[in-house]
């Protein structure tokens, strides 16, 4: 049951998330769904339906037909200005409404730059139109053919179709012509046709009408056909003839001739044609002269296996129709010695090793070579005339074999050789018969080199001295190896071992052609002063290494780092020469210097050199001094604030000559002092001061939870304090009951006991501190107030100057005595009335 009311909440819970997503659907797209229509053969470009895109950040994708049902790419949406779209005609198809459906669904889909997007559906449905009606079959290029003497009477029946099937009335728009057509469309001639007497051909204009007036036309040709009763004959001797093959076209191989009883003594009437399937030639349609038209080629097939090739010659007595004749022609060709000898491959591409022995084979070109020639007395040839530059290290074995072999080892390191990799050959193929037609074969002898020897470094190892300041990327030596082997093999160079850290695994490459070793990442001394590295020279199937030792010079490239890098305090204008001032010291660090040769001096803000830092050189730590004291009543000094720059070099070990050379690095520290002018009344008080410790907390938005809980906690502390609270109250009531109030007249009637009166004395102690340095926190980087005896601390606000002497309540004992006094007293002229008569009660 428990699981039943579960699956019923889920449910529940479903629906109406699924309600809040649907009732949160964006509407993009204005003016869809809807319905449109357009009629059908409009052109492309027709607009048929316009609607708005409701984006005012801009779309991604524009609205696009993402669908159709049925489909079509017939509608097409171009862009009219802003947001707004029209549904055009792509006229790819052509809209139909006799043969395409009649109504479309489109799917229309945006998307906006937000990542909403909008579908909607635009039902397009096409409308009729009516059409010219459409002449079918051949009607529009018909040539009707009419023989002579034949009697009046229909001769072509015309058909057309209206695309509404409407019913369709024919009739004739030509006059004067021997013809009449029925609304049928069937086309009668009206008299008997003589070809010697009227005209051979007749035009004819149809036109074709439907109900509502469209019509269209067309013209028939009507031609009146010569009749003949007589058969043509040939008039030859013979009908075998041979000729030899590669005949250039036009070459005459009969003259082929026929007679017409009709014509009389006049041939001019007849007309020759080959029937047959050919493609070697072609007979005179008017002479009858039988010629080659294409190459004949005996080798080739068919006629290498079929070399008879017959012809079917036909002569007619009229160009269409009439009476016919026809023979078979036989013509033999003949082989002749018309190829050269071929090979598959006119150049040919050996390898052979060096130190290969003599009389190894190379080639075999007969292998490769023949002559098609049919005749076996034209197909026969020879290889001979070896020749090219060291064709004395080769030779063919035979003329008839054309078997290329060595004649001698070839060693390419010997420095007898001639130092050839490729041998350059030709050899001549020709023909034994007539006319003894030749070529040439091209033979390239490659002599492959063997690698014998490993590669060798000019040292086994190699030493760099760098200096840490070295720029990445700079070259810090090469290294170089040779092999034996010739031709020179290509060697490669890697890095196999070595040159890493643990923050920088490749702190060292190699150029892989050249050798040259880089740097990848800055070098530094401190960390490391030595890399030993492993180089590999490689010549891609023996390998050499070599030792590297990097050693990492030491150069002056970390500046002093002093604490604290800033400090504010006071000072009174009374501070005796030779003071440090409030006990202040800066103590400095060099990773790479001696801390003797530190520097100190004052760059910038010591007006008339009031300040200075001893000891000035030589140490890592340094006070600050009061050099001079203050002038202000003769007008010598005016500034009250001095913020002093602090250089802190590490050059002072280095002579002046070393100076110039060696890279020197500075630190800085800034100092804020305020001097205070000598108070003019003395109190003696004792100074207090005020602990204010301020705590920040960040809160965090992933946190959410620190709220909810603190919040919890509180509402059930609160609940259980008024539980408890409720309880004590009930228990005094029950087990206290009031006083009685006579008892307490008696009490305060009693003559002669009058209570005395209590004197109250209010001892009011202010606690303030001095808060008279500040400094910067190295942590937050956030500035601080600090009093320099106790040590309190507190915040500085941003807009809150360090505070004056005038404005204290309590100086701390680093201002002098005096200035205690006169605080205090003007602390006490300024008490009110109310607060003194307080204190002297």
């Amino acid at each position: 049951m428990r699981d039943r009311i579960l699956k019923t909440t889920e449910i529940v819970f479903l629906l109406i998330l699924l309600g809040v997503v649907s009732g949160r659907r964006t509407q993009l797209l204005q003016g869809l769904p809807a319905t449109s229509t357009v009629e059908e053969n409009a052109a492309a470009g027709v607009s048929i339906h316009t609607f708005t895109v409701n984006a005012s950040r801009g779309v991604v994708m524009l609205p696009t037909i993402v669908n159709s049902n049925p489909f079509t790419e017939a509608f097409g949406i171009v862009p009219k200005g802003g947001f707004e779209y029209e549904v055009v005609t792509t006229g790819n198809p052509v809209l139909d409404y006799e043969t395409m459906p009649k109504s479309f669904d489109l799917q229309i889909l945006v998307t906006d730059t937000t990542g909403r997007s909008d579908l909607k559906i635009l039902t397009i449905r096409v409308t009729d139109k009516n059409e010219r009606p459409v002449f079918r079959g051949t009607t529009a290029i018909q040539t009707i053919y009419i023989l002579e003497g034949t009697p009046p009477g229909p001769i072509y029946q015309v058909d057309a179709a209206d695309p509404e099937d409407a019913e369709l009335k024919y009739s004739l728009l030509s006059s004067s012509v021997p013809f009449s057509i029925m609304e049928s469309g069937t086309i009668f001639s009206t008299k008997t046709f003589d070809y010697e007497k009227y005209p051979h051909s007749y035009v004819l204009s149809i036109a074709v009408t439907d109900p509502d007036g469209l019509n269209s036309t067309k013209t028939v040709n009507i031609n009146i056909i010569n009749i003949n009763d007589e058969r043509p004959y040939f008039t030859i001797k013979q009908n075998i003839y041979r000729i030899p093959e590669e005949q250039s076209p036009g070459t005459v191989v009969a003259n082929i001739t026929a007679k017409d009883p009709d014509d009389g003594d006049s041939p001019g009437r007849l007309f020759y044609s080959i029937q047959s399937s050919n493609r070697y030639f072609f007979i005179n349609p008017s002479t009858g002269v039988l010629q080659v038209t294409g190459r004949i080629d005996r080798d080739a097939s068919p006629l290498r296996l079929h070399p008879n090739v017959s012809v079917i010659v036909r002569v007619k007595d009229s160009p269409r129709g009439g009476h016919t004749s026809e023979i078979a022609i036989t013509i033999i060709i003949d082989d002749i010695n018309d190829n050269p000898p071929e090979c598959k491959h006119s150049t040919f591409r050996k390898e052979a090793n060096e130190n290969m022995a003599a009389g190894t084979p190379l080639l075999g070109l007969r292998n490769y070579c023949k002559d098609i020639d049919v005749d076996p007395t034209n197909n026969q040839f020879n290889f001979t005339e070896l020749s090219g530059f060291g064709s004395n290290n080769f030779a063919l074995d035979s003329a008839a074999s054309g078997k290329l072999v060595m004649t001698r080892t070839i060693d390419l390191e010997n420095t007898t050789n001639l130092g050839v990799e490729v041998y350059p050959l030709t050899v001549r193929v020709q023909d034994i018969a007539r006319p003894d037609y030749s070529d040439i074969i091209y033979i390239y002898i490659r002599i492959k080199p063997v690698n014998e020897f490993f590669p060798v470094f000019n040292n086994l190892s190699y030493e760099f001295n760098v200096p840490e300041t070295t720029k990445v990327g700079s070259s810090i030596g090469r290294v170089n190896a040779r092999d034996k082997d010739w031709p020179p093999s290509v060697i490669t160079y890697s890095i196999v071992g070595g040159g890493g850290t643990r923050d920088y695994p490749n702190i060292f490459w190699i150029s892989q052609t050249k050798g040259d070793v880089k740097i990848l990442a800055r070098l530094d001394y401190e960390t490391s002063r030595k890399h030993i590295l492993t180089v590999q020279a490689s010549d891609q199937e023996k390998t050499a290494t070599a030792s590297v030792t990097v050693n990492i010079l030491e150069v002056n490239d970390e500046e002093p780092v002093c604490s604290p890098n800033f400090y504010s305090f006071q000072i009174p204008v009374s501070l005796a020469v030779g003071t440090n001032i409030n006990g202040f010291r800066i103590e400095c660090q060099d990773r790479d210097s001696d801390p003797r040769s530190f520097r100190y001096f004052i760059n910038e803000g010591n007006v008339n050199n009031h300040f200075t830092f001893s000891p000035s050189a030589g140490s890592n730590t340094s006070q600050l001094i009061l050099a001079s004291g203050f002038d202000y009543e003769s007008g010598l000094d005016t500034n009250w604030i001095y913020r002093l720059s602090v250089y802190i070099t590490d050059d002072n070990l280095l002579s002046a000559r070393d100076r110039t050379t060696h890279i020197t690095k500075t630190g800085t520290v800034s100092l804020r002092i305020r001097v205070i002018p000598n108070p003019t009344t003395v109190i003696t008080t004792t100074p207090g001061f005020t602990v204010v410790t301020r705590r920040e907390n960040l809160y965090s938005e992933s946190a959410w939870y620190v709220p909810f809980v603190i919040t919890l906690g509180s509402l059930l502390l609160l609940g259980l304090l008024g539980y408890l609270g409720f309880l004590l109250v009930t228990w005094v009531r029950t087990h206290c009951p009031p006083a009685a109030k006579a008892d307490s007249r008696n009490l305060i009637k009693v003559p002669g006991k009058k209570k005395p009166k209590k004197e109250v004395v209010l001892t009011m102690t202010k606690l303030n501190t001095v808060f008279d340095g500040e400094a910067r926190d190295p942590v937050t980087g956030k500035m601080y107030e600090f009093n320099t005896r106790s040590g309190a601390r507190r915040w500085k606000k941003s807009n809150e100057p360090l505070q004056p002497a005038s404005d204290l309540q309590a100086t701390s004992s680093a201002t002098g005595g005096s200035g205690e006094g006169t605080d205090r007293s003007e602390a006490s002229s300024k008490k009110k009335p109310s607060e003194k008569k307080e204190q002297t009660k």
